[in-house]
């Protein structure tokens, strides 16, 4: 990425956490192996929060899901698109689990992995789901 200046800018290491947790669950589901497994192969950018990520989906996968269908009207879960899953479960993860991170920095950083890694209609997708989880999780925020 660039800034108006022309020169590069650099990534957010909390971005690319993200980036790399979502990447892993999605490769774990496709390939049907703990994230673990997965982990044990390669060199982890900002492993800290890239292991609280995945580690936090993996142990609430179920309830998760739940939450997720509950809101994505008209879809079930095993319908959306594997990468769409996991950057759902990741945002509804955040949303529920960690009040460090604002309702705004989880959504935003989600519609742009959709935006980037998925299907055309996705970003729209996701922000419209966990801008439902983010009302009922986390009432007081706008």
């Amino acid at each position: 990425m660039a800034t108006g200046n022309g020169s590069p800018r650099r990534r957010d290491t909390r971005t690319e956490a993200r980036e790399q947790a979502v990447m892993l669950l999605y490769e774990a589901e496709q390939r049907s192996v703990p994230v673990a497994v997965l982990i044990g192969e390669r060199t982890i950018v900002s492993a800290e929060l890239t292991s609280l990520l995945v580690d936090g989906v993996e142990s609430a996968m179920d309830s998760l899901n739940q939450t997720i269908a509950h809101h994505s009207k008209g879809w079930t879960i095993e319908r959306m698109p594997v990468l769409d899953r996991a950057i759902l479960r990741m945002g509804v993860f955040e949303l529920t689990s960690r009040d460090d991170v604002p309702t705004a920095v989880i959504i935003d950083e989600a519609v742009e992995l959709a935006k980037r890694f998925s299907t055309d209609d996705s970003g729209r997708f996701v922000n419209g789901v966990l801008a439902a989880v983010a009302r009922e999780a986390r009432p007081g925020e706008s």
